[in-house]
């Protein structure tokens, strides 16, 4: 790994790993609270949040956003 994004607390994580904290933080519930979309309102599974995730960037940017304010906390 090189040291180009030190300070960017997303730099090394997938997607993936930061779903799974906020679904461990916030549960499915809590995450449908925070940012309203359907793949975490209605049957939420990782692997159907991932797939809308990966091909909507905005969505992408609201859950990045999340992850960014809980670590902050």
């Amino acid at each position: 790994m090189s040291a180009e994004q030190p300070n960017n607390p997303l730099h090394g994580k997938t997607l993936e790993m930061i779903l799974n904290e906020l679904v461990d933080r916030y549960g499915w519930d809590g995450l449908s609270y925070h940012i309203r979309i359907n793949c975490f309102m209605n049957n939420p599974s990782i692997k159907s949040s991932l797939t809308f995730l990966r091909k909507t960037p905005w969505a992408r940017q609201k859950v990045e956003d999340l992850y960014l304010r809980m670590k902050q906390r």
